[in-house]
């Protein structure tokens, strides 16, 4: 994995020891193991901020697709495609129930200062055809609670939060393609021991 990038958007010079930039996410989307973000980035709390969309080109990392099946559940409740049976909600190490298996969470959208979330995702049904779902805007201050969950979907989104920020900042799969061609000096090398000159 690549060192984690202290500014993600264009960049003066920088010392080494600069501190992190201040990145709000506004939308997150995962196509293709690639991950889609609308952002605003701030080199520190009293700089203005600057909005930047971005397609990263390497593989989301485990952990974001991990953090993002998180929200599998939530979905499901919000758009009203599965009732809550005991098993419902799965610990953090263990995979989804297998009655998740059709759903995936492709992104979400973030409210204003992050006061909510519009979940997006897929089902898959029985002949391959995909539904698409969209839940409602789903507040975290809702004062009339007409989500049960609303406490849980803020630390689930959190942690998905902290993910996309992650890969914006480098960190995606680490993978090494192989050359075409041998380099010369590789190790890999044929020697062919030469014959004595006279």
């Amino acid at each position: 994995m690549s060192q984690l990038l202290p500014i993600v958007g264009p960049a003066a010079e920088l010392g080494s020891e600069a501190t992190p930039s201040i990145i709000t996410i506004q939308k997150a989307r995962v196509k293709d193991q690639q991950l889609s973000c609308e952002f605003t980035e701030q080199r520190t709390s009293h700089a203005p901020p600057r909005a930047f969309a971005l397609t990263c080109t390497e593989q989301v990392h485990a952990d974001l697709t991990h953090a993002l099946s998180r929200l599998v559940p939530h979905l499901c409740l919000l758009t009203e495609q599965l009732a809550e049976t005991p098993d419902f909600w799965p610990d953090d190490s263990e995979e989804l129930p297998v009655l998740f298996d059709s759903f995936t969470i492709t992104g979400f959208s973030m409210g204003r200062h992050h006061g909510g979330v519009t979940l997006v995702g897929q089902r898959e049904l029985t002949g391959g055809r995909v539904l698409n779902l969209t839940t409602p805007y789903q507040s975290f201050d809702d004062e009339q609670v007409s989500y049960s969950y609303t406490d849980l979907l803020e630390v689930t989104l959190a942690v998905a939060l902290a993910e996309v920020e992650a890969a914006l900042r480098g960190k995606c799969i680490a993978y090494r393609q192989l050359d075409l061609f041998k380099q010369p000096g590789s190790a890999n090398l044929l020697l062919v021991p030469s014959p004595p000159q006279a």
